[in-house]
């Protein structure tokens, strides 16, 4: 049997170990220590020969810079986000420690806590390579429906936008304003998310498929989302600060969103809505920052 690791101990990365130890022994590795079955040192997770990385996106350059040892290991990548610093795309970290056909990046509707309780949910497995969707599409229990797609650029995109979209949608509902704001929000949000796509050549379906619109429904509606309560906080005026602080996780789309408008600056890329929840997040009024949008 394949020896297979989740390396990243949140929750996200906590509910893929359940749901994989479902069919296999699957271990676990954290940065610190945790009482979880079949925890591992890190270096016993790099001998894995397939690793599913759930290391939040700030933080993974410096982590394969620091801790990674290729070693012709299979690597799933569970994360979504763009880097702030550089505004490079995951797929771009990676690939300069894993070559494209060892790399896979995991996407669609799938919050943890209905994961962990093995509720049903469809995801896609995307890689240039069919071999490695073959390979890891094994590992996933019966409750999880797998896909295949070759558009990595595409789902990384989606992945990311996804979560700033869910900060202006959980700020539309913060203000109060209605279903039906929320919703205009929302399937604009998607029309943004596909242009800026359009533009990196990614593709259409994506953006209208599990890895695009099934997870923005779902992170743009819930309170289970982690951006959502962002944008909740942000709409009572709270600061950023605290908000994280009362969040106690990392909230993908809050970083995400400076990239996401330094790129679109840079390529001349209509994303209003990513601009104004960039103003919003550096103290801009959300209610003046509604006119401005509804303005544009």
């Amino acid at each position: 049997m394949s020896s297979i690791c989740v390396i990243g101990a949140g929750k996200w990365g906590s509910a893929l170990h359940f749901a994989l130890s479902q069919n296999q022994i699957c271990y676990i590795s954290n940065r610190t220590k945790k009482d979880i079955q079949n925890f591992i040192s890190l270096e016993d997770a790099l001998k894995c020969e397939y690793l599913i990385i759930a290391i939040p996106s700030q933080f993974i350059r410096e982590w394969l810079e620091n801790n990674f040892i290729f070693k012709n290991q299979k690597v799933l990548v569970a994360a979504k986000g763009i880097e702030a610093s550089s505004g490079a795309f995951l797929q771009e970290i990676y690939e300069q420690f894993i070559p494209k056909e060892n790399l896979g990046f995991i996407s669609g509707p799938s919050f943890a806590a209905e994961v962990i309780q093995a509720l049903p949910t469809a995801l896609v497995i995307n890689s240039i390579s069919k071999q490695f969707y073959n390979n890891f599409s094994g590992f996933f229990p019966p409750f999880i429906k797998i896909y295949y797609s070759d558009d990595v650029i595409g789902a990384e995109i989606a992945g990311a936008y996804k979560n700033v979209l869910a900060i202006a949608s959980g700020i539309c509902k913060g203000l109060n304003l209605g279903l039906n704001a929320q919703a205009s929000l929302i399937s604009r949000g998607l029309v943004e998310m596909e242009r800026f796509g359009a533009f990196y050549n990614a593709k259409k379906d994506t953006f209208l498929g599990l890895s695009g619109a099934g997870d923005l429904f779902l992170t743009a509606s819930s309170e289970l989302s982690r951006n959502f309560r962002v944008g909740l906080g942000l709409a009572q005026n709270k600061t950023l600060e605290t908000i994280l602080q009362e969040l106690g996780e990392v909230a993908e789309g809050v970083m995400t969103s400076y990239a996401i408008v330094k790129l679109s600056n840079q390529n001349n890329i209509y994303t209003p809505i990513a601009n104004e929840v960039k103003k919003i997040l550096n103290g801009k009024d959300p209610k003046s920052s509604l006119k401005d949008l509804l303005k544009s």
